[in-house]
């Protein structure tokens, strides 16, 4: 075990998708909103985790609790909210998760094979419109990426963490170029 899993993560946010993807990014957008506009306590850690999957793993395993979030495919329309946990979280993985979702699987399978499965892993997303080669989300999945923040700081209060509004928010560019350091 490398000294990452040897340090225990309490609660892990972990974004998820790629940026140059259109809606596929909305999860890492979303990470990168909740630190511009959240002061988070010390329990968490968040991290834009892009498509990265199997190099994630000692983030994963040192984690105690993980909440995903990332575009999830599904039959409900564009920008609609979307929250898995429990039994859903295996199969969600393996069919609902964009492009990376195959990454995703390996993931948590590989925590699993260490013994170091998280005790929780709540999957927080948006379904997607379109998951092509572009720079941005489209309008549906945009106008709600606020909203997916805010389910995030909901499972985070769930966990027992209090995440506490800045006064005055980071900029956070909904573009993706923040998240590719642009």
């Amino acid at each position: 075990m490398t000294k990452t899993c040897d340090a225990r993560i309490p609660i892990l946010v972990l974004g998820l998708g790629n940026v140059l993807c259109g809606d596929d990014g909305a999860g890492v957008m979303a990470v990168h909103r909740l630190r511009s506009a959240y002061e988070l306590p010390s329990p968490v850690r968040v991290v834009d985790g892009g498509t990265l999957g199997l190099d994630l793993l000692a983030l994963v395993a040192a984690a105690d609790r993980v909440i995903l979030v990332d575009a999830v495919r599904g039959d409900d329309p564009p920008g609609t909210l979307v929250r898995l946990a429990g039994d859903e979280v295996a199969p969600a993985v393996y069919e609902r998760l964009s492009s990376h979702q195959v990454g995703v699987a390996d993931l948590l399978a590989g925590a699993a094979l260490c013994e170091r499965y998280p005790s929780e892993v709540v999957i927080v997303g948006v379904v997607p419109d379109a998951i092509e080669l572009r720079l941005g989300c489209t309008p549906d999945v945009a106008a709600q990426l606020d909203a997916l923040v805010e389910r995030v700081v909901d499972e985070l209060r769930r966990m027992g963490v209090e995440p506490r509004r800045r006064v005055a928010p980071h900029a956070a560019r909904d573009d993706g170029a923040r998240a590719l350091g642009l």
